[in-house]
């Protein structure tokens, strides 16, 4: 019988920062997972190919034909691995949920049809302690994980602070204390890949 649950391939369509903050979830998610003893790619070798492709992504931000190829390279290689850890992992878990989201990879939708999602609100954004923010957002339906991005003291452009699964409590670390950030978050989902963008709430961390 058919599981009724199947692992999202939707990393294949993420930035490449968002690629690599994703992988990095997977590998910690998977790391000592008892309900996913023998993934086929072992975690030395997933984790090998996030750092590589991390490494190609730094490299290649001034630009450049070869320094871009090898990051095209290094991320189609890591989405190879991804896809046959999700495999994997759709084969144990497609009949439970919860075990499969602590895999660090996220379920598809199992209906045919789809439509855009609404975009969050930062209803909550608070110090809880040292260079952290909390942050709380609208649930949005149909959302399988929310991007956040901040933008420090209004200087350059926005950064991307993390992928997360939940949308009540988010924890935003390694800020840096005295420093004015702006905060924005998008679902992401639906038939477009990403709601728009909340609208961006300011809060300075301690």
């Amino acid at each position: 019988m058919a599981g009724k649950y199947r692992v999202s391939l939707e990393f294949g369509s993420y930035s490449d920062s968002e690629l690599d903050a994703f992988a990095g979830k997977v590998v910690a998610s998977l790391t000592k997972n008892a309900s996913f003893p023998n993934p086929p790619v072992s975690l030395t070798d997933l984790g090998k190919l996030v750092t590589t492709f991390h490494s190609a992504v730094q490299d290649a931000l001034p630009g450049g034909i070869q320094l871009t190829a090898a990051k095209n390279v290094a991320r189609e290689a890591l989405e190879d691995a991804l896809r046959n850890e999700a495999s994997y992992v759709q084969s144990i878990a497609s009949h439970e949920l919860d075990v499969l989201l602590t895999s660090g990879f996220l379920a598809g939708s199992t209906s045919r049809s789809s439509s855009p999602l609404t975009k969050p609100a930062i209803v909550l954004l608070d110090n809880v302690a040292t260079t952290q923010l909390l942050v709380r957002l609208t649930p949005v339906p149909r959302a399988k994980s929310y991007l956040l991005q901040t933008s420090a003291n209004g200087n350059g452009g926005w950064q991307d602070a993390g992928i997360f699964t939940q949308a009540r409590r988010i924890v935003l670390s390694s800020l840096t204390p005295g420093t004015n950030y702006n905060i924005r978050a998008r679902a992401i989902g639906g038939s477009t890949g990403y709601s728009d963008w909340s609208d961006p709430v300011a809060k300075m961390a301690t």
